[in-house]
């Protein structure tokens, strides 16, 4: 039984209750019991992910809504990196959130999805030296504008997390932890996010001293007193150190 509930998908759950529900050993109560907690749990999922397609549903008349975010903004080292996506409006991908409230592992499992159910999908960043040339924050933005271009479909709305992209003819809208809030940019996040780490790690295997496999770029202890030890590499922020 419990090989059989470890092995069953979601839409399994409920065969599996009601073929054992009436057995009376103990250890098969306690794993319809834990069934049903998986069942109850997919049905909040499934809930809180209507409740994010709350912006889609309302700008949907609009055509091809494209959600908006990046990751990266506040390490020492290493590119901000943007994400666009355009979701198909039947779209039931559970479990998209803002990318830090999610586990790594979760993450990559989320973005294979993403990528194989979006509509399009945009990356774009902007390295160290565009950041320390005109500041992280039009950098951030010249990222997010790549994104859009990289995109296969023009969309027609943009929903980005809490900022106006400048030089974007597209109609937009901001919204204050957008990530947390749209399905659109949850799903922006979570391509940005996988995209930048797996960008740190490939350099952690170049420049493996400044530990980006595990900081990431940001500014841990560890990564700090390396660049005290080594200085700064050619990837770090300079106008951040």
């Amino acid at each position: 039984m419990k090989e059989e509930l470890q092995a069953a998908e979601e839409t399994m759950l409920p065969s599996f209750i009601s073929k054992y529900e009436k057995d009376e050993r103990a250890g098969a109560r306690k794993l319809v019991q834990q069934a049903k907690k998986q069942l109850e749990a997919l049905a909040q999922e499934k809930q809180r992910i209507e409740k994010l397609k709350e912006y889609e549903r309302k700008y949907e008349s609009a055509g091809y809504v494209c959600g908006i975010d990046e990751a990266g903004r506040g390490p020492l080292a290493g590119p901000v990196v943007a994400g666009a996506v355009i979701l198909p409006k039947d779209c039931n991908i559970l479990y998209i959130n803002d990318s830090k409230k999610l586990s790594q592992k979760k993450r990559e499992e989320l973005y294979d999805v993403i990528m194989a159910q979006a509509l399009a999908v945009g990356v774009g960043m902007a390295g160290p030296g565009r950041i320390d040339q005109i500041n992280i924050l039009q950098a951030t933005y010249e990222a997010m504008g790549q994104a859009i271009q990289n995109l296969s479909l023009t969309p027609d709305i943009l929903l980005n997390d809490a900022v106006t992209i400048p030089n974007v003819d597209i109609p937009q809208v901001p919204i204050i932890k957008g990530d947390a809030k749209s399905i659109s940019i949850g799903a922006a996040s979570i391509i940005a996010k996988v995209t930048r780490d797996r960008l740190m790690m490939e350099y952690d295997k170049i420049m493996p001293e400044y530990g980006f496999a595990r900081n990431k770029g940001y500014g841990t202890k560890e990564h700090m007193e390396a660049i005290r030890i080594y200085g700064p590499s050619p990837i770090h922020r300079n106008s951040f150190l």
